[in-house]
């Protein structure tokens, strides 16, 4: 069983509070696998191998934009996250799901979103040496986890209708050339999230091998 939750549009920090809790209950055995959607908040965030010069602008320009700054534990460089944005954070337990580890785990990651997008009508691969997904326009997911004791925290980004102006702002993931993709470019409209929910949902249970899924619409933390 997995427990999906859909949290519309969110603040960072309270949702990455809320991964914790669901990561120290999914290693002490007390809650299933779960799968949070979310669309967030301006923010920018920073892994554990970040290079500062990538955020190109400085505190108070950030402010200005209402854009929020976290330095998180997962791999990676900096990103971006924002409105227009479907950010999925799975809290699944690895060694259950006989998921052999890290590098097979983000693996079908990237396959979710390669499936999702075609299911869109877009071809997306991965890139030799390189994590996250890319179309012929440029890339268009990112991928970052953590993982603790076999279960999993952060997870993946993927642009269906993100302003491209808020990249111009970092050196996303450490990308010199800035070539970001999103889904909006080959519809030539702005496209519901609510729909690109529903076929990475899908994809994600194809990928991983749920057998079904407990929806939830939001969440009040204790």
């Amino acid at each position: 069983m997995l427990e999906i939750y859909q949290l519309g549009r969110a603040r960072y920090a309270p949702v990455l509070e809320l991964q914790r809790q669901f990561v120290q209950g999914r290693q002490r055995g007390e809650i299933p696998d779960r799968l949070i959607l979310v669309e967030h908040e301006p923010v920018i965030t920073l892994g554990r191998r970040a290079a500062p010069q990538h955020i190109l602008v400085d505190a108070d320009t950030l402010a200005a934009r209402g854009i929020e700054l976290h330095h998180i534990e997962r791999g990676g460089d900096v990103t971006f996250h924002g409105p227009g944005q479907l950010v999925g954070y799975p809290i699944i337990h690895l060694r259950e799901r006989k998921i052999s580890g890290p590098r097979r785990y983000v693996w079908m990651l990237e396959e979710t979103l390669i499936q999702a997008l075609a299911d869109c009508g877009v071809a997306a691969f991965r890139q030799p040496g390189q994590v996250g997904i890319w179309t012929d326009r440029g890339k268009i997911a990112a991928i970052g986890v953590s993982i603790s004791h076999s279960v999993t925290m952060h997870g993946f980004a993927l642009d269906v209708n993100t302003d491209p102006d808020y990249f111009r702002l970092i050196v996303p993931c450490g990308l010199s050339d800035n070539c970001v993709a999103t889904l909006s470019q080959w519809h030539r409209q702005t496209v519901a999230l609510a729909e690109i929910e529903q076929r990475v949902m899908a994809a994600f249970m194809r990928v991983f091998g749920y057998d079904a899924a407990e929806r939830k619409l939001g969440y009040e933390q204790s």
